[in-house]
């Protein structure tokens, strides 16, 4: 499975709690359209650490990074390529 896949598929089951998924673009925000909450995102980064075994700084857990599933995709690729 993909980071993509890997990170909608957690998102669903453990964030949004359905096993259909929520009805969101790759692209939309997280945080405006109400599908993670500042807890979420915490949740994210434990996930993305444990899943990737990576280590993610707190100065890094930004709107940039943690704020749609395209730019936490492209966050954990340009880590892992680190």
């Amino acid at each position: 499975m993909d980071i993509n896949s890997q990170l909608k598929t957690y998102i669903a089951q453990n964030l949004l709690f359905s096993d259909n998924g929520f009805e969101y673009e790759d692209n939309d925000s997280f945080l405006e359209h109400g599908i993670v909450d500042s807890t979420g995102v915490l949740e994210l980064v434990l996930f993305v650490e444990e899943t990737f075994g990576m280590s993610v700084q707190d100065s890094e857990i930004t709107r940039e990074n943690f704020d749609s599933v395209n730019k936490l995709t492209t966050f954990v690729q340009r880590k892992l390529a680190a």
